[in-house]
């Protein structure tokens, strides 16, 4: 191995270079790309633990140190001063925005809240307990049947229609799919909120009387979608690379990314730790629990804390945390014990030699499940409320993903186990 390439030789001698290339921070990469063609073999990497998809300049992070950077940008700068419609323009478009870009910006995310009323009749076919997260798939693929006019990839002005359309629309189906759920009128976005205003009032309002949006409510979401805005080659944001790569519409695509982020391994970690709380059941049990959680014989696992990615603390939760203790100590909350209980653990696990020396500090969902659920939003919408922060990073991948002239069709190999080949036997010799 040199500095640039590193030598294989196969046991027929047969010898490949593989160059090394190197990002402007992190590990670099050996490119592997003439692998099978000269040596005839595969690598094998079971949950891609190991390998780069992709080349990417949006977001950054190092697990070992608990950094996460948008475009550059330490995400603990752009939580202390920046707004989720800030940070939206920056992952789109590489910088942060002037003031009157910002202001274009923000106007164009707020006129284009409306839903098409054909969009709005698909929820009068959904069962009235449909799960929130079937429901904003199923709509925001349908999407690409009301807008099929603005949907060619290779088009630069398609590419920004398309994400100024499902940042400003995804809230909109959210808080649709929570009315049905909830047996209430749907509620039309008002132009003059901004995004998690408007987020809140969609949600929360009736029509037989006023609502009042509590502006710590408001900047507890935008906070949280700040640190949900986008997270490197996660599972959905590869699910949407993938199916966009085969040049499928970006609705469909987003509703892909959306249906991975629905498995509990992702994006319903937070929706996990509510449960736990739930099992837990009371500040008195904690100790039984832990031990239970240190028990590798034990199923019992103490959910919202460590990493797979964060080796050290995952500097989202550091954030989080603060905001997680001014929401509960400024809102009227009915679940006191259980946030009594989740404080308490909070702290129990920061202290316990066991979990400090493994690293297992509470992550950012256990904060977020603890934020949403004082906020009154059911533990059913936790997901959705991910999505619609996970959604701008998704965009911004499929447009770097669609605009890479180099870019192939995701297709991974495999290693094959099954039988060799054999020859039909007729049904009646069998």
């Amino acid at each position: 191995m040199t500095e640039d390439v590193y030598r294989l030789k196969s046991p027929e001698g047969v010898e490949t270079e593989l160059p090394v290339r190197k990002g402007t921070v992190g590990p670099d990469v050996v490119d592997i790309a003439r692998l099978y063609r000269d040596q005839r073999v595969f690598t094998y990497d079971p949950g891609f633990v190991s390998t780069g998809s992709c080349e990417s300049d949006i977001t950054y992070i190092d697990g070992e140190e608990g950094i996460l950077m948008y475009r550059g940008y330490p995400v603990e700068q752009l939580a202390a001063n920046s707004s989720f419609i800030e940070v939206s323009y920056l992952l789109l478009n590489g910088e942060l925005p002037t003031e009157q870009q910002l202001s274009e910006f923000d106007n164009t995310i707020r006129m284009h809240t409306m839903l098409n009323d054909g969009m709005l009749s698909f929820f009068k076919g959904f069962r009235y307990n449909a799960h929130p997260m079937a429901m904003l798939s199923a709509v925001v693929g349908s999407m690409s049947a009301y807008y099929h006019e603005e949907m060619d990839s290779s088009n630069p002005l398609h590419r920004d229609i398309f994400a100024h359309r499902i940042l400003a629309k995804l809230p909109t189906i959210a808080a649709a799919a929570y009315k049905l759920n909830s047996g209430q009128p749907f509620i039309y976005p008002r132009n003059d909120l901004n995004f998690t205003e408007n987020l809140l009032h969609m949600l929360f309002a009736v029509p037989a009387e006023p609502y009042e949006i509590d502006p710590v409510a408001a900047e507890a979401l935008d906070l949280l979608f700040i640190l949900h805005a986008d997270h490197e080659q996660n599972c959905s944001t590869s699910t949407v690379r993938m199916a966009g790569s085969s040049g499928a519409n970006p609705y469909s695509a987003i509703a892909a990314g959306i249906s991975a982020l629905w498995g509990p391994a992702h994006g319903g970690a937070n929706e996990a730790v509510l449960n736990m709380l739930e099992e837990i059941g009371d500040v008195s049990q904690i100790g039984k629990y832990v031990e239970k959680a240190k028990d590798k014989n034990d199923a019992f696992r103490l959910m919202g804390f460590g990493h797979r990615v964060y080796k050290n603390f995952d500097p989202r939760a550091t954030i989080i945390r603060e905001m997680a203790h001014k929401v509960l100590k400024q809102l009227d909350r009915k679940d006191t014990p259980m946030f009594d209980l989740a404080l308490e653990l909070e702290q129990v696990a920061l202290q316990d030699d066991y979990f400090v020396e493994k690293n297992l500090y509470p992550n950012v969902d256990f904060y977020s499940g603890i934020i949403y659920r004082a906020l009154g939003i059911p533990t059913s919408m936790f997901t959705v409320m991910f999505a619609l922060g996970r959604s701008v990073g998704w965009t911004a991948h499929w447009r770097e993903m669609i605009s890479d002239p180099s870019g192939k069709i995701a297709r991974p190999r495999q290693l094959y186990t099954g039988p060799v080949a054999r020859d039909y036997t007729a049904i009646e010799e069998r």
